[in-house]
């Protein structure tokens, strides 16, 4: 009787802590919720906006299938197709040099588009694009089935959450953007309401998940300062590429420099979410192992963790980046000039401006959100002796699964 009595008042002890820090974390929470909610209300597109403003070139009837019957390399009839029509004719395509350059098979399934006008000056069927839908419906269901049984649910909460913010930037973002809204308002509110799905439906809520929500709020705030002041300190004009020409023309209204803020603003947030979710999870499981060490000492053990992920993490980003910007690089690395040019040329400057934005965002992202963690896990109230196991389990439901479900 004396046993489970000492083990009931711990559970009573350690539900005041974990109370105050509900209602602390509900206190930051709650507000930035609201205001992402009445940014997505105030900034949301009304009217008419320029998403399918533009008409495609390939609709209507002059759009076809066909698969490729042979290669002959003839100029301007280079492969030879069987429309797939229902007529069964097969006839020469031009398809353009790099198409070709690039590997064009028999067999392979393409888009074709017929002109009537060009039937006795030269071939009425042009290459459009190939099929493929099939190769990437079969990676999505690989990816899919790979997460589903590594992360079982978990990891179908997670796509779950991908697509729902996938959802917000085709929706809310992009339209609102094209629309001629404030930039950096709306990349803001957007990518607020992607962490909050994304983090909450892959992770559920919980104090653990909470920690690392406001972690990833700390980082997003650091990036966000950071881009603003390099992309003005820095006189990126964000005009660079060929899309951000034609964008230009296409949409005089939306400003190109802006567009590149944001641009690293979203860019960092899958690698800032993943770093802070780390460490709030690294925190959790030393305090599991080692229940009545010191703040400070949890600290810096988690910290150990947190400087291998930066390490990491670091590397991962410019990597990404250098990967996505291959054409580019190729093509500065043409001209014979400086290195130092080189770097400060306008297109390699904005990657280098994005990777150095995010890298710091998340390097500081790390010891916030361990700081934050190791605070508030605490709450679990540890006690000594024989009462702390029922201490330990009981606050595991007082904290609404932070120490259990994730665990």
């Amino acid at each position: 009787m004396g046993h489970k009595h000492a083990g009931h008042s711990s559970v009573e002890l350690a539900a005041g802590p974990a109370r105050r820090v509900r209602r602390v974390l509900a206190g930051i929470t709650i507000p930035l919720l609201l205001a992402t909610l009445i940014g997505l209300a105030v900034l949301w597109p009304r009217g008419d906006t320029p998403v399918g403003s533009q008409p495609s070139p390939f609709e209507g009837s002059q759009f076809v299938l066909a698969e490729v019957v042979e290669v002959t390399g003839e100029t301007g009839k280079e492969i030879r197709a069987e429309l797939e029509d229902g007529s069964g004719d097969v006839v020469p395509v031009q398809v353009p040099p790099e198409i070709m350059a690039g590997g064009v098979d028999a067999g392979d399934q393409i888009r074709v588009f017929f002109t009537a006008s060009a039937m006795g000056s030269g071939s009425p069927y042009v290459f459009v694009d190939f099929v493929r839908d099939l190769p990437l419906l079969l990676l999505a269901g690989v990816y899919l089935l790979v997460v589903l049984a590594v992360a079982r649910v978990r990891g179908l909460m997670a796509i779950v959450g991908l697509l729902a913010s996938m959802g917000v930037v085709v929706v809310f973002l992009l339209p609102a953007l094209m629309a001629g809204g404030p930039p950096l308002p709306i990349t803001l509110v957007g990518a607020s309401a992607m962490m909050f799905i994304a983090v909450y439906l892959a992770h559920g809520v919980s104090i653990r998940t909470t920690t690392a929500l406001l972690g990833t709020f700390v980082g997003l705030a650091i990036t966000t300062l950071l881009a603003a002041w390099s992309t003005s300190a820095a006189e990126l004009s964000g005009g660079s590429s060929d899309a951000s020409i034609m964008m230009n023309a296409m949409l005089p209204g939306v400003g190109v420099r802006e567009l590149l803020l944001c641009g690293i603003v979203i860019a960092g947030l899958g690698a800032l979410n993943d770093v802070t979710i780390t460490q709030a999870s690294a925190v959790w499981e030393l305090h599991s192992e080692s229940p009545h060490a010191p703040r400070r000492r949890l600290f810096s053990r988690a910290m150990r963790i947190g400087r291998d992920h930066i390490a990491s993490t670091v590397y991962t980003l410019a990597f990404a980046y250098v990967g996505a910007a291959l054409p580019t690089l190729m093509l500065v690395m043409l001209y014979d000039r400086t290195l130092g040019s080189t770097l400060t040329a306008g297109e390699i400057a904005e990657e280098l401006v994005r990777t150095l934005v995010s890298s710091i965002g998340l390097v500081l992202a790390i010891p916030a959100t361990t700081a934050l963690a190791a605070l508030l896990v605490r709450t679990r109230g540890a006690a000594s002796g024989a009462s702390s196991t029922t201490a330990g389990d009981g606050d595991a439901e007082l904290t609404g699964g932070a120490a259990g479900s994730d665990r």
